[in-house]
């Protein structure tokens, strides 16, 4: 099926764009972004998840449960929305909960895309594996999914040190380190986020988030001091599950007692910039945002 946008669209429902919403401050800003550039948003916030401040800024908006894709797709159909855009996060552990398919009861449609994945595990659940199903949802359908940053490219993160402290040569060998490590589970799908200490893997992001893993951390490396490396998998899709920050991940970090934060250019979403750079340099805290280039250089220059 074509799934251009402007197929069969006219001018005036070009300018709907559905927003599929999970939680944090991610999809506020991106929905205000889309109200300001004059597109009606059509909203769909995940049950339990979402922040209910993000209707301020949407046209329609409505909740829906986290295996509804049906409902979704008929959402979109019917208020005439060509694209759409996916943000903030979905916490995983729900599917493990009690009582989940109670609260989020999938409909037919979800139960014909997802069966492979769930009730005949032909297919495994990995994030991506998800991810790329519930994108061909909504695809088959003609409504096609785009990247959230092409609407909020500014939230993308360039190269550079952000903040007055700046890395030892000992937190450089851990950046070094985790890098190359936080890059593999990337590609094995299992995380995004690695924590380090004197070349040593203190903790690996799964199941639990960001977060979790860095107050694990804490947990295990008392003394503090340890480095968080968080950056996109191999050949990351920018639609979905992109490495998002922002002041709540630095607090748990200087909670935690870390040290240092590196995380990748141009693909990484920082919220509220800012403010985590004028938090970071209140607590000491050194935020570098790098690409495979600057570690293969300092890897080099270590070696040497």
């Amino acid at each position: 099926m074509e799934n251009s946008p402007n197929r069969n669209t006219s001018d005036s429902e070009s300018k709907n764009v559905g927003l599929i919403a999970g939680s944090g401050r991610y999809p506020l800003l991106v929905a205000r972004a889309l109200k300001q550039a004059g597109y009606r948003v059509y909203c769909l916030g995940t049950r339990d998840q979402v922040d209910p401040k993000v209707a301020d800024d949407c046209h329609i908006f409505e909740t829906m449960g986290l295996a509804q894709f049906g409902k979704a797709v008929r959402f979109f159909i019917k208020h005439r929305v060509p694209v759409a855009t996916m943000a903030g996060g979905i916490n995983k552990k729900l599917l493990f909960q009690p009582g989940f398919l109670w609260k989020h009861f999938p409909d037919w449609y979800t139960f014909r895309l997802f069966g492979a994945h769930f009730l005949f595990r032909k297919k495994d659940n990995k994030n991506d594996s998800l991810l790329i199903t519930a994108a061909e949802a909504f695809e088959r359908k003609g409504i096609r999914i785009v990247p959230a940053t092409d609407f909020v490219p500014d939230m993308l993160v360039e190269r550079g040190c952000l903040t007055k402290t700046v890395p030892t040569k000992a937190q450089w060998d851990d950046i070094v380190f985790g890098w190359n490590i936080s890059r593999e589970i990337g590609r094995l799908d299992i995380g995004q986020t690695v924590t380090v200490r004197e070349r040593s893997v203190v903790a690996i992001e799964a199941l639990e988030g960001t977060d979790a893993c860095i107050r694990r951390t804490g947990s295990l490396c008392s003394g503090g001091g340890f480095t968080v490396i968080k950056i996109a998998k191999p050949n990351q899709d920018m639609r979905f599950d992109v490495p998002t920050f922002g002041l709540q991940t630095l607090q748990s970090i200087t909670e935690a007692g870390g040290k240092v934060l590196a995380m990748e250019a141009e693909k990484t979403v920082f919220i509220d910039k800012q403010d985590v750079i004028d938090y970071a340099n209140q607590h000491g805290v050194c935020i570098l945002i790098l690409d495979d280039a600057d570690t293969r250089q300092r890897e080099i220059a270590l070696a040497g």
